[in-house]
């Protein structure tokens, strides 16, 4: 007998288990009694209150609706109705009726047979269906004629970790996986510290900086970068979690729901008394796993995130709905009341349609509970509606492709991610139009908003936690100076430099921002000097990073500037580097200078 494991990665779990149940002889159920004696919370199930893993509760049929025979006792957990657990109470856990749970072993080895040819078509038709949102970069702009450029800040970093795992995968990134705006900002910079204004702390600190730019002699970089106020993880409101887990077949991968389960279990180990956790979980139907749960009761929340399993199609939005009514009941007034949706985005069943499920999540905002996306996995990634649901929900979008991915963002960035400082946080430079000739926004091609957007306080823009920084670069063209755009014959003309202050001004930084629970918007305002300096080691390093993203999109703006100069740049400005981030960022400079040798033309030139 060959009992050889299948070289797929993807298929070696299921065989290892079908492999199990032959040489032992079938797959025993667990005694309910036993399981009840291991963990006081779960108590017996009521045929009315029960939803197994084997069935969904509503949808059409799906072959993937088996899960494969375990080994080893698995608890299913299921809808409890009734009040919410007081605080100081374990929540209940239910396992599945016996009957069930016979069935599963009983129909151990065909499940097996079943699933693994199943699970070959499945792969192959998922296949390279990723799906990103298209961007279209920001062209050069005369400040004659438009002095005015404005924008929603973004505090995402999925596109950076997604485009790492596409270059280790050992291809280059489609030029749509890359927003350049978030690979700058996934990386931490020296910002100034929040100063106060009348007798308080600012919601944030700005620091501009203007340098030389590195790829083109005739041109300067203006850096924006703005510091969230900070605050220690002790002082942080109490917190609201729901975790909202899609548990489909399309998440059976090693890369989805076992790294989701041990991302959410890093996440556990931060939680404090005052916090709670709620987990439901959808495939083709929805289920309520675990209610309202002290961040103290740390076994029992580890116990609901280890039984899950996957099977079934995706009924996202009915999940959604769901876990927006479980994350008020919990809800904590004062406190940070958040859904962190973990997927791959691949929604196949009920509310389908991306602008009802925006619109949903929007309306949803007003009640005080946001929502973040966590991305996982590959083939058939929804880039597009994980990004845009975390903007409807006024949360963070990000990717998550190794367990110290999970660690940075659940783990070391969580009061950042989670406590909001300021809402609808939006930039406006005016830039002056007798010291610039051109400018151009590097990045937040998504994130543009017209002018009189500003000061409209119905529009909605970004969000920004406690102690995160956002970067932007801007690169311009000085008065005299070769431009990109040259001369109009009939366009207005612009007066020489004037002297004094304003002479001196590149233009001027303005913010606008709502408090977290306030309506009333205010503003800041920012002189930035036209004088350049020697670029800091933060400057250059954000322009290495811009520059190798504006690379994988195709490298219009850059001239002769290449990989090579790229990972010299970034090698020079790495500096401390305490988690080893910008390390990294080099060896990824690295593989895709090698891997465009080998594609010259997988990257196309985006216009």
């Amino acid at each position: 007998m060959n009992l050889s494991l299948p070289t797929r990665p993807a298929l070696r779990p299921l065989a290892a288990l079908t492999l199990v149940a032959l040489l032992t002889g079938g797959c025993h159920a667990p005694d309910p009694s036993a399981a009840k004696a291991a963990h006081p919370a779960i108590v017996a199930p009521s045929p009315a209150t029960t939803a197994s893993v084997l069935e969904p509760v509503a949808g059409p049929p799906s072959p993937r609706l088996r899960s494969p025979p375990m080994a080893t006792p698995l608890l299913d957990l299921a809808i409890v109705t009734g009040p919410p657990t007081p605080a100081a109470q374990s929540p209940m856990i239910t396992a599945p009726l016996s009957e069930q749970r016979r069935a599963m072993a009983e129909g151990a080895a065909n499940s097996a047979k079943a699933d693994a040819p199943y699970a070959a078509i499945l792969r192959s038709q998922v296949e390279e269906r990723e799906r990103y949102a298209p961007i279209k970069d920001n062209g050069v702009v005369a400040a004659a004629e438009q002095p005015f450029s404005t924008f929603s800040i973004d505090v995402d970093t999925a596109s950076y970790s997604n485009v790492r795992r596409i270059l280790n995968r050992g291809q280059l990134p489609p030029p749509d996986a890359v927003r350049v705006e978030e690979l700058i900002n996934y990386f931490p910079y020296r910002y100034d510290a929040p100063p106060s204004i009348h007798g308080r702390t600012a919601p944030f600190g700005v620091t501009t900086e203007v340098a030389p730019s590195p790829w083109n002699r005739d041109t300067l970089l203006v850096r924006i970068g703005i510091k969230a106020f900070d605050k220690a993880r002790e002082a942080l409101p109490p917190a609201n979690f729901v975790f909202l887990v899609d548990v489909s077949g399309s998440m059976d991968d090693p890369n989805k729901l076992p790294l989701l389960k041990k991302a959410l279990q890093l996440m556990v180990d931060r939680l404090r008394q005052q916090d709670h956790v709620s987990l439901v979980t959808y495939a083709s139907g929805t289920r309520i796993v675990l209610r309202p749960t002290s961040g103290r009761d740390k076994a029992t929340i580890r116990l609901a995130i280890d039984q899950l399993v996957a099977g079934g199609l995706t009924a996202g939005a009915a999940g959604i709905q769901l876990a927006y009514d479980m994350a008020q009941q919990g809800f904590i007034p004062d406190g940070i009341n958040r859904i962190l949706l973990a997927t791959d985005g691949d929604f196949n069943v009920g509310v389908t349609d991306f602008a009802q499920l925006r619109g949903m999540i929007a309306e949803k905002r007003k009640s005080g509970v946001s929502l973040s996306t966590l991305g996982f996995g590959e083939a058939n990634l929804n880039d597009e509606l994980m990004e845009q649901l975390a903007d409807s929900g006024d949360g963070n979008y990000s990717y998550i492709d190794t367990l110290n991915e999970a660690r940075k963002v659940l783990v070391e960035e969580a009061g950042a991610t989670f406590s909001i400082v300021a809402r609808d946080v939006k930039v406006q430079m005016e830039f002056n139009p007798t010291v610039v000739a051109e400018y151009r926004l590097i990045g937040y091609e998504n994130r543009v908003l017209a002018r009189e957007d500003f000061r409209n306080d119905k529009v909605d823009a970004g969000e920004i936690g406690a102690g995160h920084t956002v970067t932007a670069l801007y690169e311009v063209s000085l008065v005299g100076q070769p431009g990109l755009l040259g001369e109009s014959r009939y366009g207005r003309r612009v007066a020489a430099p004037a002297g004094g202050e304003q002479g001196n001004e590149l233009g001027l930084l303005r913010l606008r921002y709502k408090a977290p629970d306030g309506s009333v918007a205010e503003e800041l305002a920012t002189p930035v000097n036209r004088k350049a300096q020697p670029a800091s080691e933060d400057l250059r390093f954000a322009a290495a990073v811009a520059a190798f993203g504006q690379q994988l999109r195709g490298g219009k703006h850059l001239g002769h500037f290449d990989y090579g100069d790229i990972e010299a740049l970034a090698a020079g400005a790495r500096g401390e580097d305490r988690y080893g981030y910008r390390g990294e960022f080099v060896r990824l400079v690295q593989l895709a200078s090698a891997l465009s040798t080998h594609e010259p033309d997988r990257v196309s030139r985006t216009d």
